[in-house]
């Protein structure tokens, strides 16, 4: 069963703010989806040959030098940003 507690502590290991209102909508459904995952668990598979997308090379193209982002466009979603820069959570201790 998907609780309130669990969907909080996902959202927080995914680094997502939820409200109490969305912690409530995905609590339900995120337990549909599990219960539908159950579900697909109990298909009998034995006879049904793997999907195998046979190619016979990867396909390339051509790469051509594009005009890329500014700065500016880079960075308008960021959460925060400092001079010119995203600003990350520390992950590696010095």
């Amino acid at each position: 069963m998907v609780d309130r507690e669990w969907v909080k502590r996902v959202a927080h290991l995914a680094r997502l703010k939820l409200t109490e209102k969305e912690v409530e909508i995905f609590s339900k459904q995120l337990g549909d989806i599990l219960d539908f995952v159950k579900q697909l668990e109990e298909l009998d598979t034995a006879d049904v040959e793997p999907y195998i997308q046979k190619a016979e090379g990867t396909p390339m193209r051509e790469d051509e030098p594009k005009e890329g982002l500014s700065q500016e466009e880079a960075l308008k979603n960021a959460p925060e940003r400092e001079n010119g820069f995203f600003v990350v959570p520390r992950i590696v201790e010095v």
